[in-house]
Protein backbone atom coordinates (compact mmCIF):
# COMPACT_ATOMS: atom_id res chain seq x y z
CA UNK A 1 0.00 0.00 0.00
CA UNK A 2 2.55 2.54 -1.08
CA UNK A 3 1.53 5.79 -2.70
CA UNK A 4 4.04 7.25 -5.14
CA UNK A 5 5.52 10.71 -4.76
CA UNK A 6 3.59 11.75 -7.87
CA UNK A 7 0.25 10.87 -6.31
CA UNK A 8 1.18 12.50 -2.98
CA UNK A 9 2.21 15.66 -4.84
CA UNK A 10 -1.05 15.64 -6.78
CA UNK A 11 -3.04 15.18 -3.60
CA UNK A 12 -1.17 18.11 -2.06
CA UNK A 13 -2.13 20.26 -5.06
CA UNK A 14 -5.78 19.26 -4.78
CA UNK A 15 -5.79 19.90 -1.03
CA UNK A 16 -4.45 23.40 -1.74
CA UNK A 17 -7.26 23.89 -4.26
CA UNK A 18 -9.82 22.81 -1.65
CA UNK A 19 -8.33 25.23 0.87
CA UNK A 20 -8.55 28.08 -1.64
CA UNK A 21 -12.18 27.20 -2.37
CA UNK A 22 -12.89 27.24 1.38
CA UNK A 23 -11.37 30.71 1.70
CA UNK A 24 -13.37 31.93 -1.26
CA UNK A 25 -16.56 30.56 0.29
CA UNK A 26 -15.80 32.26 3.61
CA UNK A 27 -15.02 35.59 1.93
CA UNK A 28 -18.37 35.40 0.14
CA UNK A 29 -20.14 35.16 3.49
CA UNK A 30 -21.43 31.62 3.00
CA UNK A 31 -21.68 29.77 6.31
CA UNK A 32 -21.24 26.13 5.23
CA UNK A 33 -17.43 26.15 4.92
CA UNK A 34 -15.28 24.08 4.69
CA UNK A 35 -16.10 23.24 1.10
CA UNK A 36 -17.89 19.94 0.63
CA UNK A 37 -16.54 19.35 -2.87
CA UNK A 38 -14.70 16.21 -3.93
CA UNK A 39 -11.96 16.82 -6.51
CA UNK A 40 -10.98 14.09 -8.97
CA UNK A 41 -7.66 13.55 -10.73
CA UNK A 42 -7.49 16.21 -13.47
CA UNK A 43 -7.21 15.30 -17.13
CA UNK A 44 -7.80 11.56 -16.68
CA UNK A 45 -10.95 9.58 -17.52
CA UNK A 46 -11.71 7.61 -15.50
CA UNK A 47 -9.75 9.30 -12.69
CA UNK A 48 -7.67 7.13 -10.37
CA UNK A 49 -8.50 9.13 -7.24
CA UNK A 50 -10.86 11.65 -5.67
CA UNK A 51 -9.93 13.95 -2.78
CA UNK A 52 -12.43 15.13 -0.17
CA UNK A 53 -12.15 17.66 2.64
CA UNK A 54 -14.02 16.57 5.82
CA UNK A 55 -16.92 18.84 6.73
CA UNK A 56 -16.33 18.11 10.40
CA UNK A 57 -13.43 16.48 12.27
CA UNK A 58 -11.52 16.56 15.54
CA UNK A 59 -8.52 14.82 13.97
CA UNK A 60 -5.34 16.13 12.35
CA UNK A 61 -6.72 15.21 8.91
CA UNK A 62 -5.76 17.07 5.76
CA UNK A 63 -7.79 15.05 3.26
CA UNK A 64 -9.60 11.79 2.62
CA UNK A 65 -8.77 10.11 -0.69
CA UNK A 66 -10.62 7.35 -2.55
CA UNK A 67 -7.88 5.69 -4.61
CA UNK A 68 -7.99 3.18 -7.46
CA UNK A 69 -5.07 0.79 -6.92
CA UNK A 70 -3.68 -1.73 -9.38
CA UNK A 71 -1.85 -4.99 -8.73
CA UNK A 72 -1.10 -7.21 -11.70
CA UNK A 73 -4.40 -7.50 -13.58
CA UNK A 74 -6.56 -6.64 -10.59
CA UNK A 75 -7.88 -3.28 -9.45
CA UNK A 76 -9.42 -2.32 -6.13
CA UNK A 77 -10.31 0.83 -4.18
CA UNK A 78 -8.73 2.12 -0.98
CA UNK A 79 -9.90 4.86 1.36
CA UNK A 80 -6.88 6.80 2.58
CA UNK A 81 -6.74 9.26 5.50
CA UNK A 82 -3.92 11.80 5.06
CA UNK A 83 -2.80 13.63 8.23
CA UNK A 84 -2.26 17.38 8.19
CA UNK A 85 0.85 17.09 10.38
CA UNK A 86 3.91 14.92 10.57
CA UNK A 87 3.50 11.88 12.75
CA UNK A 88 0.51 9.69 13.57
CA UNK A 89 -3.21 10.24 13.17
CA UNK A 90 -4.35 11.90 16.42
CA UNK A 91 -7.41 13.49 18.02
CA UNK A 92 -6.98 17.21 18.68
CA UNK A 93 -4.81 17.84 21.73
CA UNK A 94 -3.93 14.17 22.27
CA UNK A 95 -0.49 12.94 23.30
CA UNK A 96 1.05 10.41 20.86
CA UNK A 97 2.09 8.41 23.93
CA UNK A 98 -1.62 7.66 24.46
CA UNK A 99 -1.97 5.82 21.14
CA UNK A 100 -2.99 2.19 21.49
CA UNK A 101 -1.32 -0.67 19.65
CA UNK A 102 -4.56 -1.91 18.12
CA UNK A 103 -6.54 1.18 17.04
CA UNK A 104 -9.98 0.67 15.55
CA UNK A 105 -12.48 2.36 13.27
CA UNK A 106 -16.06 1.95 12.16
CA UNK A 107 -17.89 3.55 9.25
CA UNK A 108 -21.46 4.82 9.46
CA UNK A 109 -23.32 5.81 6.28
CA UNK A 110 -26.77 7.29 6.89
CA UNK A 111 -27.08 5.23 10.07
CA UNK A 112 -25.82 1.96 8.56
CA UNK A 113 -22.71 0.63 10.31
CA UNK A 114 -19.83 -0.96 8.40
CA UNK A 115 -17.22 -2.64 10.64
CA UNK A 116 -13.77 -1.80 9.32
CA UNK A 117 -10.08 -2.01 10.06
CA UNK A 118 -7.48 0.73 10.32
CA UNK A 119 -4.07 0.18 8.72
CA UNK A 120 -1.05 2.46 8.60
CA UNK A 121 1.72 3.30 6.14
CA UNK A 122 4.61 5.69 6.73
CA UNK A 123 2.59 8.73 5.70
CA UNK A 124 -1.15 7.97 5.85
CA UNK A 125 -3.79 5.58 7.18
CA UNK A 126 -6.05 3.22 5.26
CA UNK A 127 -9.63 2.39 6.24
CA UNK A 128 -10.89 -0.90 4.79
CA UNK A 129 -13.95 -3.10 5.26
CA UNK A 130 -12.93 -5.86 2.85
CA UNK A 131 -9.96 -7.62 1.25
CA UNK A 132 -9.27 -8.05 -2.44
CA UNK A 133 -7.82 -11.41 -3.48
CA UNK A 134 -4.92 -10.58 -5.79
CA UNK A 135 -3.35 -14.03 -6.05
CA UNK A 136 -3.36 -17.30 -4.08
CA UNK A 137 -2.55 -16.43 -0.45
CA UNK A 138 -2.19 -12.72 -1.36
CA UNK A 139 -4.83 -10.13 -0.53
CA UNK A 140 -5.05 -6.37 -0.12
CA UNK A 141 -7.23 -4.28 2.17
CA UNK A 142 -9.96 -2.61 0.15
CA UNK A 143 -13.39 -0.98 0.16
CA UNK A 144 -16.29 -3.38 -0.42
CA UNK A 145 -18.91 -2.94 -3.15
CA UNK A 146 -21.57 -2.65 -0.45
CA UNK A 147 -19.76 0.28 1.17
CA UNK A 148 -19.06 1.90 -2.21
CA UNK A 149 -22.77 1.67 -3.08
CA UNK A 150 -23.63 3.30 0.24
CA UNK A 151 -21.07 6.05 -0.38
CA UNK A 152 -22.17 6.73 -3.95
CA UNK A 153 -25.88 6.96 -3.14
CA UNK A 154 -25.73 8.12 0.47
CA UNK A 155 -25.92 11.52 2.12
CA UNK A 156 -23.28 11.49 4.86
CA UNK A 157 -20.49 9.24 6.08
CA UNK A 158 -19.02 9.31 9.57
CA UNK A 159 -15.76 7.60 10.54
CA UNK A 160 -15.52 6.87 14.28
CA UNK A 161 -12.01 6.16 15.55
CA UNK A 162 -10.73 4.37 18.65
CA UNK A 163 -7.12 5.57 18.73
CA UNK A 164 -6.21 6.17 22.38
CA UNK A 165 -5.78 3.96 25.41
CA UNK A 166 -8.74 4.41 27.73
CA UNK A 167 -9.43 3.53 31.33
CA UNK A 168 -12.23 1.14 32.18
CA UNK A 169 -15.56 2.84 31.77
CA UNK A 170 -14.33 5.49 29.34
CA UNK A 171 -15.86 5.67 25.83
CA UNK A 172 -13.91 3.82 23.15
CA UNK A 173 -14.61 6.41 20.44
CA UNK A 174 -12.24 9.35 20.79
CA UNK A 175 -12.27 10.91 17.31
CA UNK A 176 -14.64 11.36 14.38
CA UNK A 177 -14.68 12.84 10.91
CA UNK A 178 -17.65 13.46 8.62
CA UNK A 179 -17.80 13.52 4.82
CA UNK A 180 -20.57 14.93 2.62
CA UNK A 181 -21.40 12.07 0.24
CA UNK A 182 -23.97 13.95 -1.82
CA UNK A 183 -21.25 16.34 -2.94
CA UNK A 184 -19.06 13.36 -3.87
CA UNK A 185 -21.52 11.13 -5.74
CA UNK A 186 -20.17 11.94 -9.21
CA UNK A 187 -16.53 11.70 -8.11
CA UNK A 188 -17.07 8.38 -6.31
CA UNK A 189 -18.82 6.94 -9.38
CA UNK A 190 -15.94 8.08 -11.59
CA UNK A 191 -13.26 6.42 -9.44
CA UNK A 192 -15.36 3.23 -9.33
CA UNK A 193 -15.19 3.17 -13.12
CA UNK A 194 -11.40 3.11 -12.81
CA UNK A 195 -11.60 -0.03 -10.71
CA UNK A 196 -14.03 -1.76 -13.07
CA UNK A 197 -12.38 -0.67 -16.33
CA UNK A 198 -10.16 -2.90 -18.42
CA UNK A 199 -6.47 -2.98 -17.52
CA UNK A 200 -4.69 0.21 -18.51
CA UNK A 201 -2.19 2.52 -16.92
CA UNK A 202 -3.30 4.00 -13.62
CA UNK A 203 -1.79 7.45 -13.10
CA UNK A 204 0.27 7.42 -9.86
Amino acid sequence: MQTSRRLLAAIGTLVTMLACMTLATASAGVQDAPTRDWVTEPGVDPPSYAVADPVDSNLNVDAVVLVCNESGKRRYLDLEIHPSTLGPLLPAGADPEQLKEDPGVEIIVDGRVFPAELLFTDSYAVVADSHEDLAPSISAASVSDALLDAMQYGKSMKLRFDLLEEEEGQPRVDAELVLDLQAGATAIAAVRRCASAGLHQVSR
